[in-house]
């Protein structure tokens, strides 16, 4: 890990929050004061301390004061960000679970508030990311093949158990969840646009135009021709 000595700067006296918008930029720096920082949207890869690392929505990092990092932004990826006055527990590097209640940051919570949850929040230890929006690409691209979470977890370089449990921290519901509602989004997206039903059953993944009729009844509480009449 690399250390410069804090920049010369007004010290912090508050807490201050903000969402940062990056569209692939690069950059390289230290601050005179610790910042929190992790992904509302996409993936921002870093380099702190001379090593590799990342935040997304569900894993954050603490930088101290002083240590060199850089980072290298996926488009449209936003970054919510706390520049920190001196606390304890700001002077190591680590990383961090983010607190459910910061994945959709509002006025409600001071930036004193958010700190105070991240300064709470449990250490994670350093894991393989998952890169999320990449498989939802490759998904797509064959919704109308089988996709068990053992092929989701093989594209992502993890056991099935490690992906599952990484998936559920990253985008909140399990993979097979997260393949239905692709599946189904892509249906209604179809149907709307006058697609029969049973081949848009078949481009999406369903074995049957009953089964995909039956799936957006229980899941989206309409028919198909409710959305074909919607044109």
């Amino acid at each position: 890990m690399t250390f410069r000595p804090p920049i010369a700067a007004p010290a912090l006296l508050e807490a201050q929050s903000s969402v940062r918008h990056y569209s692939a930029e690069h950059q390289a720096h230290a601050h005179g004061h610790a910042q929190m920082l992790f992904a509302l949207q996409g993936r921002l890869e870093l380099e702190v301390g001379g090593r590799a690392s990342y935040v997304d929505n569900a894993c954050g990092m603490v930088i101290p004061a002083g240590v060199d990092h850089g980072y290298l932004a996926q488009p449209q990826t936003q970054v919510f960000v706390i520049d920190a006055p001196d606390a304890a527990g700001l002077d190591r590097l680590r990383r961090f679970a983010v607190p459910p209640p910061l994945r959709y940051p509002t006025s409600a919570l001071s930036a004193a508030a958010q700190m105070a949850l991240v300064l709470e929040a449990p250490s994670l230890l350093p894991r393989r990311g998952i890169q999320l929006q990449s498989l939802q690409y490759q998904v797509q691209a064959a919704l109308h093949e089988d996709w068990p979470t053992a092929r989701l977890a093989a594209l992502s370089h993890l056991s099935v158990a490690q992906f599952h449990a990484r998936f559920v921290e990253l985008a909140g519901c399990t993979p097979q969840a997260w393949l239905r509602n692709l599946r189904l989004d892509a249906a209604v997206r179809q149907l709307t646009q006058g697609t029969a039903l049973e081949a848009t059953a078949l481009r999406c993944g369903y074995a049957s135009a009953s089964a995909l009729a039956y799936a957006l009844r229980r899941e989206r509480g309409v028919t198909s021709r409710q959305l074909r009449s919607a044109r």
